[in-house]
């Protein structure tokens, strides 16, 4: 089987995630706070390339996002995985609808995959899990930071790449899926600092919400990943 990373969405080919069981990383924070919201028993998450989409499809539900970093004011919650640990909003069976500056955008690029899974370092195990559950080659999908590489998102790739190598043997990896293994296995041991010194931890920083680095930044907290589902594309949990 083969392993291939992507360290932005637009790097695709045509056709080249067809067939393939594909992670999407936005570490900080959309992929990060989906785990979240599916450990608090969130029935679906609906998935969005622009807030006004999201809008207009939220008929009771809960508007989640962020512009800037920063959650529109007339959204129930932003892109915080600390703000959805934390909400004291029921989220039991509710359904979210989501649209982030680089996360939902990079979900919405990989419509062509077989099998799309949210990853972050937070569930990076159990996303290892369910892609090798696929048996498809795989392809691991940076989200970036407005267009360009985000060092976050190539560890968070890198971490799953690894997982995937420890939970089963025989994989092939590409040049670009070892740089991420190799970029991850070399800050393991401070992946806060890491993600703090990346653009995406300073934007993060600049916006007053450093804790959320803190939170995304734990590796293999929750065991549990989801999938998207087409029609609507919705985050649902495995």
């Amino acid at each position: 089987m083969n392993l291939d990373v992507l360290f932005l969405p637009r790097f695709a080919l045509p056709g080249q995630l067809a067939g393939r069981a594909v992670a999407v990383f936005d570490v900080l924070r959309a992929t990060t706070t989906m785990a979240v919201a599916l450990s608090r028993g969130v029935l679906e998450i609906r998935i969005f390339d622009d807030l006004d989409s999201a809008r207009s499809a939220a008929q009771g539900g809960l508007l989640v996002g962020e512009v800037k970093a920063v959650r529109p004011a007339d959204f129930d919650l932003g892109n915080s995985p600390v703000e959805m640990d934390s909400t004291e909003l029921p989220l039991k069976g509710r359904t979210l609808f989501m649209s982030t500056t680089n996360g939902t955008r990079a979900i919405v690029a990989a419509h062509e995959a077989a099998m799309i899974v949210p990853a972050a370092l937070v569930n990076a195990a159990a996303a290892a899990r369910l892609l090798i559950e696929g048996k498809r080659d795989v392809t691991l999908v940076c989200a970036g930071t407005d267009g360009e590489v985000a060092l976050e998102d190539v560890i968070g790739a890198g971490a799953v790449a690894a997982e995937i190598l420890r939970q089963k043997e025989g994989w092939l990896l590409s040049d670009s899926a070892n740089l991420a293994r190799r970029l991850y296995e070399s800050v393991r041991g401070d992946l806060r600092g890491a993600l703090a010194e990346s653009r995406g931890g300073r934007n993060v920083k600049a916006a007053g919400l450093e804790p959320d680095i803190d939170f995304a930044a734990r590796l293999n907290v929750y065991d549990i990943a989801g999938r998207v589902d087409r029609g609507p594309l919705r985050v649902v949990r495995n």
